[in-house]
């Protein structure tokens, strides 16, 4: 269709796995071979789907596979999908920085990437150097994007350094200048990874609202990876959900994300035994949700509950620690919580089995459906284990108070508070 600025037929992206370019000689030959009798790549047929839970037997893997979706002028995109889904390979193929190995792109129109801090900016050329080299780049004179220098500089914030090589930036400031010259030398797509994480809160709120100017009021298109979902529901019209490298869903983003949720998450109370062996010396073998002491998936909110995590250490001298992270049934993320006594976590362990247990006070959540993601962490960065919505708890508000108060009462959380008011007239 005319308005169709975007059409993906088919492609598929195979990698080798460990190995960077062919094996040796003799399978560039045997390709070769097949090539010239009007034969497909022998290699092609003996790749594995992309799901990095578990071990395959060939050293062939599909990140991407028989993926088709269009998109059309104005529409915003938002690909979603656990790691290692296939999103980043996605862009990458759109953005040209890498081809398919079957399949066809068509795209209408100039593109500005942001995959990554650093991309398209040359470390030892300045801001100001930097901003005329991407406009070039995009195909713009040197008037178009001296028309837009002033309101780019504005927007990232970093006026005092436009004149210092950018290797002198910091992360932050290296995505405050990159997304602005993205935004404002006006291509006729936008493609933004999750690399907005990188910017503070203020400035990722004002990123989304440009995304949103650009795409409502100047008709552009937007593709948009995040795990932010709450971001994505905001500025997102459609959805397109990856899983282990094909396309499962593509919809209107507010059903992606229904069925990227229902799909990621857990109903159990009780996980035991968990295949988290991601690292051979330290891993979870169970997690266990309790309301009152007693294992349950139900509890009313004014119930204290904990959670316990058994984890085995078979190295000694490791610095170990748990973090719980807490969402609601949405994606919306309520708070993260790292063990920090002393006795258990900040000293190195010995070889054993250990329990951590959280205790979540009464009256903190509100009535609905909250999971609960668990890491086993090393030296408070390296993430050992990660079990994604591993276990839940369904909230309710049934023995509360409402009698001065009906209907929803908003928020992800409803702690309990104290108020006082005195007449002071």
């Amino acid at each position: 269709m005319s308005n169709t600025i975007i059409k993906v037929e088919n492609i598929s992206k195979q990698y080798r796995l460990g190995q960077v370019g062919r094996k040796s000689l003799n399978q560039d030959i045997n390709r070769w071979w097949h090539l010239v009798r009007g034969k497909e790549d022998p290699y092609l047929k003996i790749g594995q789907e992309n799901d990095r839970t578990k071990k395959g037997t060939s050293e062939y893997v599909w990140a991407l596979q028989g993926i088709n979706f269009e998109v059309k002028q104005g529409e915003v995109l938002g690909i979603i999908g656990r790691n290692g889904a296939g999103k980043s390979t996605l862009l990458k193929l759109l953005s040209k920085v890498t081809a398919p190995t079957t399949g066809e792109i068509k795209i209408k129109g100039r593109i500005a990437s942001l995959l990554e801090v650093g991309t398209g900016f040359h470390p030892d050329l300045s801001g100001r150097d930097n901003i005329y080299l991407n406009g070039a780049i995009l195909g713009m004179t040197k008037k178009e994007i001296t028309s837009k220098f002033d309101e780019i500089v504005d927007f990232a914030g970093v006026e005092r350094y436009i004149d210092t090589p950018v290797k002198r930036y910091s992360s932050g400031m290296y995505v405050r200048l990159a997304f602005a010259v993205a935004a404002h030398l006006e291509p006729e797509i936008l493609i933004v990874d999750e690399v907005l994480a990188v910017g503070d809160a203020e400035f990722q709120k004002k990123c989304l609202g440009k995304m949103k100017d650009v795409s409502n009021k100047e008709g552009r298109t937007i593709l948009f990876v995040s795990h932010n979902l709450q971001a994505i529901s905001q500025i997102c019209n459609k959805g397109l959900l990856l899983k282990n490298g094909m396309v499962k869903l593509t919809a209107d983003v507010t059903t992606c994300i229904a069925t990227y949720l229902e799909g990621s998450r857990s109903s159990e109370v009780h996980f035991t035994e968990a295949d988290t062996r991601d690292d051979k010396y330290s891993f979870i073998t169970d997690v266990a949700l309790l309301v009152n002491g007693v294992i349950a998936g139900v509890a009313g909110i004014e119930n204290e509950i904990t959670i316990e995590i058994t984890y085995v250490n078979k190295k000694d001298n490791r610095v170990l620690n748990l973090s719980v992270s807490v969402f609601d049934a949405k994606g919306v993320y309520a708070f993260s919580t790292p063990s920090s006594e002393k006795k258990y976590s900040l000293h190195p362990h010995a070889a054993g089995t250990y329990k951590g247990r959280l205790t979540i006070p009464a009256n903190l959540f509100n009535s609905g459906n909250y999971y609960f993601n668990i890491l086993l962490v090393e030296n408070g960065r390296t993430v050992l284990t990660e079990l994604e919505s591993i276990i839940m708890v369904e909230m309710h508000a049934n023995n509360v108070d409402t009698s001065n108060y009906y209907g929803y009462w908003g928020g992800v959380l409803r702690p309990q508070t104290k108020w006082q008011v005195d007449k002071i007239k």
